[in-house]
């Protein structure tokens, strides 16, 4: 609902640009103004380092950041990290001129009320954010008074999932300004033994690469380092801004001599099983693919593209099926078809002829789908020893047909009576991703957001190169009765190549000899069973180096993974089962000192003489998509406007204040998604706004009239020769026919020469 504002923001841009001459020369983009070497705004960051330790796949960083204020009056200081999601703060703390102001974690509640009462005093925010596809930001500011230092240390977690045959460990560099001494540092220690250890930046240049960073592995154990210079910062010669803006990417993988591996520690097990080698398991594919109005244009194309690259990894042994819905559903064939040369090509030519239409009946598209799966089944049209997958893409919500979530929860979890899994992709975010990850995670599947960009279709490709390869469904990992407490999710419905599952516990006896583990499933041609038999003195030999890391990192494993489970299983709960589960997660939360969706961290800090609160939360998934609303308003801060605002959320579109009045003329033009409107066109200057109209795909299906918004905004100049296009996921800016993008979070300034 954000893009409803725009007209309003746009209008008032305008209209203290002709007040103030709009430039009409060549524009240009510049960065930051020279300034004294490594400092920016009387600000010095002479210091950041990023220390990572990685034992059995358990990540534990530590972000240092040191500055000093070399101005002559108080500064504020800011510290900015960009964390992965799947990541829990559990530390963060501040030290003004060697005095340690520790973080503590509470139940979310209870910070959040010492928290608003900061905030009500006009105090600076500690903020956590989503910020693009893999990270949440982490923000926090601090008044420094001349010539005093400051350290700001943060410390997070997570536990390294494997993907595609690796573990990938991404760390955002940002650091804004040269500083003397940057360095990253990444120790990891694998009783498995490392099979292979690589690193790569998308910032460093091939003259930097052999300089700064280093990488290396032997036995056990592996090390990177990057460690540039001051002038192997710059971005270029002369330069006092710094190149070091982009991901730094570590991927691995270790040595596996059996399928599992059990490691034991001071009283908790994990248990890794990733077997390989083992037959492809043939599938069988219903794709529900959302065609309805809001699906045009790029979205569709995209779609295409990507279904056509899956067909191509099809197997002749799989079986498929295309279900589209828009106001209505309809299918490629009546039922399965194997996927055999000539089937293909008449599936690409059907891909190719998908248009859009409509609206969005998700309800009947997936049912039809999960029918589909069930009558081949019971029918005997597909392999006996094949698994069934349902892949569902959509845009938006329910609005024709049965549209409330909860009821369309409830039918596809009876009709699929938890035999096969739904994947649900969400395009872009005018969606309900809550919906579609709670409708997915009780089917034993999960969501995942498709991100409206330029390699969406890649995105698409890349989710299904996941789920592309089962080796065993059915999979249940079994201990040894009576001597295990708190596990973990043992049971799972497929395990896909290239992936890991890994279960975790306490153990009744610490003192116990053996520990026995029994993993069984439903291979391609026979049932499976592997066995891992541990022999505890054997297993204290082999982890005899494990404070190389650090000691107890078997039993904060368990709980990250522990409270992670319990908080999916709690987004379909209800009644007195929602709140054990909650419950307990927030202890384990409040133990292991983990910032989770139910805990929120404080940090005491000096500001005026006064104690502030600064908060770390967690936000969710659809955070991307929600805006702040008056129950999310403790997550920042909030200074009234000087002059009267006005806005609607929602229709009308259009607010005009009145001159020398203290009201507004509101009025709405009401047109179909896709409309092209011309909002402003200056003669004089030569300006031009057009806006494109899109429509909200969460209004009710009985509803007479449509909601519309401005999912775009162009701007153009003729005589400057520029165009500024604005949608909601980016910033696109032509200078003589060149473009340039940015994101929401990027600063840009736009100047004229002479």
């Amino acid at each position: 609902m954000a893009s409803a504002w725009w007209p309003c923001l746009i209008l008032a841009l305008l209209s203290s640009l002709a007040a103030s001459g709009f430039p009409r020369s060549p524009i240009r983009l510049l960065g930051k103004r020279s300034l004294p070497e490594g400092v920016a705004n009387g600000i010095e960051v002479y210091s950041t380092k990023i220390n990572s330790k990685v034992t059995s796949r358990f990540a534990h960083n530590v972000v240092t950041t040191r500055a000093i204020n070399r101005a002559d009056t108080a500064k504020e200081v800011s510290f900015d990290v960009e964390l992965p999601k799947t990541a829990f703060i559990t530390n963060f703390t501040l030290t003004i001129d060697g005095v340690t102001y520790p973080g503590n974690v509470k139940e979310k509640e209870v910070a959040k009320k010492q928290y608003e009462k900061a905030v009500s005093q006009g105090k600076t925010a500690g903020l956590v954010k989503a910020s693009g596809r893999k990270l949440e930001k982490f923000t926090v500011s601090v008044t420094v008074a001349a010539g005093s230092k400051v350290t700001f240390e943060l410390t997070y977690e997570e536990l390294l999932k494997r993907h595609k045959g690796k573990y990938e460990m991404y760390l955002k560099v940002q650091p804004k300004q040269l500083v003397k001494h940057f360095e990253i540092e990444v120790d990891i220690f694998e009783p498995q033994g490392i099979s292979m250890l690589d690193a790569e930046a998308s910032f460093i240049t091939n003259d930097l690469l052999g300089s700064t960073l280093t990488k290396s592995f032997s036995g056990k154990k592996g090390h990177v380092s990057f460690k540039p210079s001051l002038d192997q910062q710059r971005s270029c010669p002369t330069c006092t801004d710094s190149l070091l803006n982009g991901d730094f990417t570590i991927t691995y993988d270790v040595n596996r001599e059996s399928p599992g591996n059990v490691q034991i520690v001071n009283g908790y097990f994990v248990h890794f099983f990733a077997p390989q080698g083992l037959p492809v398991v043939p599938k069988n594919v219903a794709f529900v693919i959302d065609i309805s109005g809001s699906m045009a244009g790029r979205k569709l194309e995209q779609t295409k593209e990507a279904l056509l690259r899956i067909l191509e990894d099809m197997k002749e042994e799989d079986y498929l099926n295309f279900i589209l819905f828009s106001g209505d559903v309809s299918t490629w064939k009546e039922h399965l078809v194997q996927a055999t040369p000539e089937n293909l090509q008449e599936a690409r030519t059907f891909v190719k002829s998908m248009e859009d239409k409509g609206m969005t009946n998700i309800n009947d598209g997936l049912l039809r789908g999960i029918s589909m799966l069930n009558k081949a089944r019971e029918e005997h049209r597909i392999p006996e020893r094949s698994t069934s997958i349902v892949i569902m893409l959509t845009d938006g919500d329910a609005n024709v047909g049965e549209s409330r979530p909860e009821k369309i929860q409830e039918n596809v979890r009876n009709a699929i009576g938890g035999k096969f899994p739904l994947y649900n992709l969400g395009f872009g975010n005018n969606l309900n991703y809550n919906f579609l990850e709670n409708m997915a995670l009780e089917n034993h599947g999960f969501a995942r957001r498709i991100y409206e960009d330029s390699d969406a279709d890649l995105q698409l490709q890349g989710f299904y190169e996941e789920v592309a390869n089962p080796l065993l469904t059915g999979v249940e990992m079994e201990y040894p009765e009576n001597a295990i407490l708190d596990l973990t999710q043992n049971t799972y419905q497929h395990f896909y190549d290239g992936s890991e599952i890994v279960v975790a516990g306490r153990l009744v006896d610490e003192d116990m000899n053996s520990f026995k583990a029994d993993v069984k499933g439903h291979g391609a041609t026979n049932d499976l069973t592997f066995t891992e038999e541990v022999d505890m003195k054997e297993m204290e030999k082999a982890l005899q180096e494990r404070d190389y890391i650090f000691g107890n990192y078997i039993e904060r494993l368990w709980a990250y993974l522990t409270i992670e489970q319990l908080l999916e299983k709690r987004k379909n709960a209800h009644g007195e089962e929602k709140e054990n589960l909650t419950a307990w997660a927030l202890d384990l939360s409040l133990k292991y000192h983990f910032v989770t969706p139910l805990t929120s961290m404080v940090v005491t800090k000096p500001e005026d003489n006064e104690d502030e609160r600064a908060i770390a939360d967690k936000p969710g998934e659809d955070a991307e998509a929600t805006p702040v609303s008056p129950a999310m308003s403790y997550l920042t801060s909030y200074q009234p406007p000087q002059n009267p605002y006005y806005y609607v959320d929602g229709d009308p579109h259009f607010i005009i204040q009145i001159p020398e009045k203290d009201d507004a003329l509101c009025f709405n033009i009401d047109e179909a998604p896709g409309t092209v409107l011309r909002l402003i066109q200056d003669p004089v200057t030569g300006l031009t706004v057009n806006g494109q109209i899109i429509g909200d795909k969460r209004g009710s299906p009985d509803s007479k009239t449509r909601k519309t918004y401005f999912g775009k905004l162009g701007i153009a100049n003729a005589q400057m020769d520029f165009q500024v296009e604005v949608t909601t996921g980016k910033i696109t800016l032509w200078n003589r026919a060149v473009p340039s993008t940015f994101s929401w979070l990027d600063t840009v300034t736009v100047t004229q020469d002479g």
